[in-house]
C-alpha cells in the first residue's frame, strides 16, 4: 500500500491549482483529463471543491489521469462543492472515477442539498480497494422512486437515502466518507463532473496491487492465520467432513423436529404457534415446544460479481463444460465455492456432496432451522425444519411507488393468486414452518410514506383514484378539502395527473391514514390468496427491514407470526412486547449478524466486533438474550458463508459467515453458537439464565 506524503500542500494551495476554483462554483464546461478513460470528448461541468473536516491532500502521484489522492483520518471528513440555482435542471449525471487505497472497505456519501436549511438527498456508495471505480450517479433519482441502483465494477451498492429534492433549487453538493475501519483512508478521484450525456461505464481497470482473488476466491491483497494455502487443501478438508458427515447429531434434548423433548402441546403434525400464558412458543409437528434457531443462505454458492473486474481475477473458469455451472446472472458471478467442491468432488456430484456436509455442519453447530434465502429443497428432502421464502412480482398490476404494487387495481387479486401458488409444491410437508411473504420491501427504506411517494411520482393508478374517494369521505365537499391542505385543487388533481402542490401537516395526517389502508389491502390480499391454497402453514410475515412505524402495523395483522431483520446487540425487546399486545402474535427476527475484520474480508458486516472469539460472543449475547424474552419465538442468522471479497451482485463483502470460501468453519464462532443452542430451551423456560459477557462492538462497517 502506498504512503502519504510528509508534507502535504496547503488547503489554499491545493484549491489554487484545481481547475476554474472561484471558491467552490462551476467554472468550465469541460472535464478533466481522462487518457484512456473513455470520457475524452464527454462535455460537462467540472466543479470545484472545498475540504470538509480534518481531510489532506496528498500529492504523490495518483494512478487515475486528471486525479489527486485525499486522506481521511475521520468518518465526515469529505469534499464540498458549491453551485449556482438552477445548473442541474437539465443535468443528467454526477461522475468521478475513484480508487481507494489500503485493504479495508470504505462508505461514501454523496449529498445534494436545497439551501442550508433545505430537503438533502443521498446517495451511499462503497469501492473494492486496490481497483478503479467509476461514480455514475443518474441525477434521475432525487424523484426518490428508487431505493438502490445496480453496482458497477468496483463501485458497490449505490443506494439512496434522505428526501427528494428540486434540481433547479440545489445548490450544495458533499461527498463525505461515512464509514470506514479504524484506519485512514487514502482515495483519488477526479474532480466530480456534472454533464447532459450519457456516460459509459469504465473501460479499462486499474489494479495496484495486481490480482485481488485466487484461485479459491480468497482476498490476495489480505493475508490472515488460516487462510487456505491451496486447491489440495482445500480438497483433504472437504473430504474430511463429508466422512464426518454421519456423525454430527443436534443437542439430545431436541425432538426428531428440533423441538423441545421437555414441553408439549397438542400435535397437528406441522408447525404452529402457542401462547402457553407466560410466554410464545412455536410447536413441532409432534407437540414439542420448539424455538427457531436459524441460519439464512444454506446455499452451495457463494457468488463473485465479475462483471466488468475480470482483469482483477487469478483464476478464470471456462464458461464451457463442466465448470459453467459456477456462473450465474448471465455470466458476472462466479461461485468460487462451488469451484472448490467441484474440484473435491468433480462436476456431476459436487451439489450432493455439498448438501451432506452443509446439513451436517448445521446439526453439529446445533441449528435447527434452514432459513430463508436456502436451498429448502434439500431441507425438505432431509426432514429438516425450513422456512419457505416468497417473492411477489407482479405480471398485470404496475408498481406504483418503489416496489408498492398498485393495490386498488381489479388485477391485483390475480396477481395475488398466482403469487400463492408458490406453496402448491409444500402444503402438506411437515418439515415446513412457515413461509415468510417477502423481504424488506423497498418501500420501507423511504423517508416517504407509500401514499405520498404513489402522488408525486405516478401520474395515473387506480390506487390514487381510491385515494381521492378515501378523501371525499373525510371532507364534507371540495371547499372544505381545499381549505384544509392549502391548495387551489380539488379531488379530481388528486385523483389524477402530475401533482405539483406542496402537502402541509393536514395532508400528512390524510396521506398517512391512507399509506394505512393501502398496506393493509397488499397484506391481507395477499394473505387470503396463500391461505386459499395452504391452510397448513404460518404466514411469517415480510422480514421488514427494522422495526415498523405505526402506519404499517395494523396491515401486519394479516400474519401469524410478526418477523423482522434486527441489525443490533440485541433484539428490540419492547417492540416485541407491543407487537404481542397490539398484534396478538410472537415476533421472530429474520437476519442478524456481527463480522470482523481479521480474516481476509474488507468489511465486517452491519454487526462489527474485534475478532471471530469476540463473534461467538456477540452471537451468545443476541440469541440468548432473544431466547429469555417471551414473545420471541427464533432468530436466524445471516448468513452460513461469508461473502466473496469482491462483493456479491451488490458488492457487500462482509465475514459474516460460519464458514469460509473455502469451507473452513471459524470454530470459535461454532462452539459458542453450540453452547448457546444447548441452552436456549432451558433459557426460554426460564430455567437458566442467559450468557451475559458481551464483547466489546465496534463502529459498522458495511455498505
Amino acid at each position: 500500500m502506498k504512503k502519504a506524503t510528509e508534507a502535504l500542500p496547503s488547503r489554499r494551495d491545493f484549491l489554487k491549482d484545481n481547475v476554474g476554483y472561484t471558491g467552490g462554483l462551476i467554472l468550465y464546461s469541460a472535464v478533466p483529463s481522462f487518457g484512456n478513460w473513455g470520457l475524452s470528448s464527454l462535455q460537462g461541468q467540472v466543479l470545484s471543491p472545498r475540504m470538509i473536516g480534518d481531510l489532506k491532500v496528498d500529492d504523490t502521484p495518483a494512478p487515475i489521469d486528471g486525479s489527486r489522492w485525499y486522506i481521511a483520518e475521520e468518518v465526515g471528513d469529505g469534499l464540498s462543492y458549491s453551485i449556482e440555482n438552477g445548473s442541474l435542471a437539465e443535468s443528467r449525471y454526477l461522475i468521478a472515477d475513484l480508487l481507494l487505497d489500503g485493504y479495508d472497505l470504505c462508505v461514501y456519501n454523496v449529498t445534494l442539498k436545497e439551501k442550508q436549511d433545505g430537503p438533502a438527498f443521498t446517495l451511499r456508495f462503497g469501492l473494492v480497494a486496490q481497483c478503479s471505480a467509476r461514480m455514475r450517479l443518474p441525477l434521475s433519482l432525487v424523484d426518490m422512486n428508487r431505493w438502490r441502483i445496480d453496482r458497477e465494477g468496483a463501485w458497490l451498492k449505490p443506494t439512496c437515502g434522505g428526501q427528494r429534492v428540486d434540481l433547479t433549487k440545489v445548490d450544495s453538493i458533499t461527498l463525505k466518507v461515512l464509514r470506514k475501519s479504524s484506519k485512514p483512508v487514502r482515495w483519488c478521484m477526479t474532480p466530480i463532473t456534472v454533464t447532459t450525456q450519457e456516460v459509459p461505464k469504465l473501460a479499462k481497470l486499474i489494479l495496484p496491487e495486481g490480482k485481488l482473488l485466487d484461485e479459491l476466491g480468497q482476498s490476495t491483497i489480505h493475508l490472515w492465520p488460516g487462510k487456505s494455502r491451496d486447491p489440495k487443501e482445500v480438497t483433504q478438508r472437504i473430504k474430511s467432513q463429508l466422512k464426518a458427515a454421519v456423525e454430527h447429531k443436534w443437542p439430545d434434548h431436541f425432538s426428531r423436529w428440533g423441538g423441545w423433548k421437555s414441553k408439549q402441546f397438542q400435535a397437528t403434525g406441522f408447525f404452529r404457534k402457542e401462547f402457553s400464558g407466560d410466554r410464545w412458543w412455536l410447536v413441532d409437528p409432534e407437540g414439542f415446544a420448539f424455538w427457531s434457531a436459524g441460519c439464512d443462505c444454506v446455499r452451495s454458492s457463494i457468488d463473485a460479481s465479475v462483471g466488468d473486474l475480470e482483469p482483477a481475477l487469478s483464476f478464470v473458469p471456462d464458461r464451457r463444460g463442466s465448470w459453467a455451472q459456477v456462473y450465474s446472472r448471465g455470466g458476472q458471478s462466479i461461485n468460487y465455492l462451488g469451484v472448490n467442491f467441484i474440484r473435491a468432488f468433480g462436476p456431476d456430484t459436487w451439489r450432493e456432496k455439498w448438501s451432506q456436509i452443509a446439513l451436517a455442519e448445521l446439526r453439529r453447530i446445533g441449528f435447527n432451522t434452514v432459513a430463508n434465502w436456502s436451498e429448502w429443497e434439500i431441507a425438505r428432502r432431509a426432514r429438516f425444519p425450513y422456512v419457505l421464502p416468497l417473492s411477489f412480482r407482479p405480471e398485470r398490476v404496475k408498481r406504483i411507488y418503489r416496489d408498492f404494487p398498485d393495490v386498488f387495481d381489479p388485477d391485483f387479486e390475480k396477481d395475488a393468486a398466482d403469487y400463492a401458488g408458490q406453496l402448491r409444491s409444500t402444503t402438506e410437508d411437515p418439515a415446513l414452518i412457515g413461509y415468510f411473504m417477502m423481504n424488506e420491501p423497498t418501500w420501507g427504506f423511504s423517508s416517504e410514506l407509500p401514499a405520498v411517494g404513489m402522488l408525486l411520482n405516478t401520474s395515473d393508478c387506480h390506487t390514487r383514484k381510491a385515494l381521492s374517494e378515501f378523501l371525499k369521505q373525510r371532507y364534507t365537499d371540495r371547499a372544505a378539502f381545499a381549505s384544509a391542505w392549502n391548495l387551489p385543487g380539488d379531488f379530481e388533481n388528486v385523483a389524477t395527473g402530475r401533482w405539483q402542490w406542496t402537502l402541509n401537516e393536514t395532508a400528512m395526517v390524510d396521506m398517512e391514514a391512507f399509506s394505512e389502508v393501502m398496506v393493509e389491502r397488499f397484506f391481507k390480499t395477499l394473505r387470503d390468496a396463500c391461505k386459499k391454497i395452504d391452510v397448513n402453514h404460518m404466514n411469517l410475515g415480510i422480514r421488514y427491514q427494522s422495526v415498523p412505524p405505526k402506519w404499517a402495523v395494523k396491515g401486519m395483522a394479516s400474519f401469524d407470526v410478526f418477523s423482522m431483520n434486527r441489525y443490533a446487540e440485541r433484539i428490540p425487546a419492547e417492540t416485541a412486547r407491543a407487537i404481542h399486545e397490539k398484534l396478538n402474535m410472537p415476533t421472530m427476527i429474520g437476519e442478524f449478524h456481527f463480522g470482523a475484520l481479521d480474516v481476509g474480508l474488507p468489511a465486517s458486516g452491519i454487526g462489527h466486533v474485534k475478532d471471530q472469539a469476540d463473534r461467538g460472543r456477540a452471537y451468545r449475547i443476541y440469541l440468548e438474550d432473544a431466547a429469555a424474552n417471551p414473545y420471541c419465538v427464533g432468530v436466524h442468522w445471516f448468513t452460513l458463508y461469508d461473502q466473496s471479497a469482491l462483493g456479491r451482485n451488490d458488492g457487500e463483502n462482509y465475514n459474516i459467515g460460519f464458514l469460509d470460501i473455502c469451507n473452513r468453519p471459524y470454530e470459535p464462532l461454532c462452539q459458542a453458537a453450540r453452547k448457546s443452542h444447548e441452552a436456549f430451551y432451558e433459557i426460554a423456560a426460564g430455567m437458566a439464565k442467559p450468557f451475559a459477557d458481551e464483547p466489546r462492538y465496534l463502529p459498522k462497517l458495511f455498505l
